[in-house]
């Protein structure tokens, strides 16, 4: 089996759990964990900094041009640097996540993600979530999962994260926020958010962490022999 087709991804709105459970199989299987929308936020933090707008395409690839992007993936976390800065927490922020939805949106941007993604990925043992994992980035994924949850779940869920991470947002600003992102997403012309043909759909609506971990661990237990 050759390296590349050992990658697992995950695909989902925001708020489906993909983080936590690109975690949790990233520990179970001993691989290489990869939030690839921490690098669309890092864009999205890039371009608000720079006081760019980031609905225009060439204001952005000009801050592209002039940037240095660092991700160091590992089983527990995707840290992220800017210029030699880590900026890890600082994406989590509400506003810049609605920037990179925004971001993720242009095709300068998504050309530059999508092969710093690939390649990545060339070891091998990865498992990527994110919102084209398993339609664009990698389509040759073996176990390809796409996650969802009703919006009022997802919105919960955000909130108690973002509290946790002691960042402010009320919980109808974190509503709105999603249902503007879903929007986005689902409705770009580029990449729009879709399960990828032969995903493995899971509701997660219902479900604890450790149950949908034990479906995706049988589902790949059932396709493919990792060990």
């Amino acid at each position: 089996m050759a390296s590349g087709q050992h990658i697992i991804t995950i695909d989902g709105p925001a708020g489906a759990g993909k983080s936590t459970l690109a975690k949790a199989l990233a520990r179970r299987l001993g691989w290489t964990y990869l939030d690839t929308g921490a690098m669309y936020r890092a864009i999205a933090l890039a371009v608000d900094e720079a006081g760019a707008d980031v609905t225009d395409e060439p204001a952005v690839a000009e801050v592209l041009e002039n940037l240095e992007l660092e991700v160091v993936p590992n089983q527990d976390q995707t840290r992220v640097f800017l210029n030699g800065r880590e900026v890890t927490a600082h994406i989590r922020q509400p506003h810049i996540s609605a920037l990179a939805s925004a971001a993720s949106a242009l095709s300068v941007v998504r050309r530059a993600m999508v092969e710093y993604q690939r390649r990545l990925g060339v070891p091998g043992r990865l498992v990527a979530e994110g919102r084209d994992m398993g339609t664009v980035v990698f389509p040759q994924a073996l176990i390809k999962f796409f996650l969802h949850a009703t919006q009022e779940v997802r919105a919960r869920r955000r909130f108690k994260e973002l509290q946790e991470n002691g960042e402010k947002a009320g919980s109808e600003e974190v509503a709105e926020d999603m249902a503007r992102r879903d929007q986005a997403d689902s409705s770009r012309t580029l990449a729009p958010l879709r399960p990828a043909e032969g995903a493995i759909i899971i509701d997660s609506s219902r479900l604890s962490i450790a149950e949908v971990l034990d479906l995706m661990l049988a589902a790949i237990k059932k396709e493919n022999d990792f060990s």
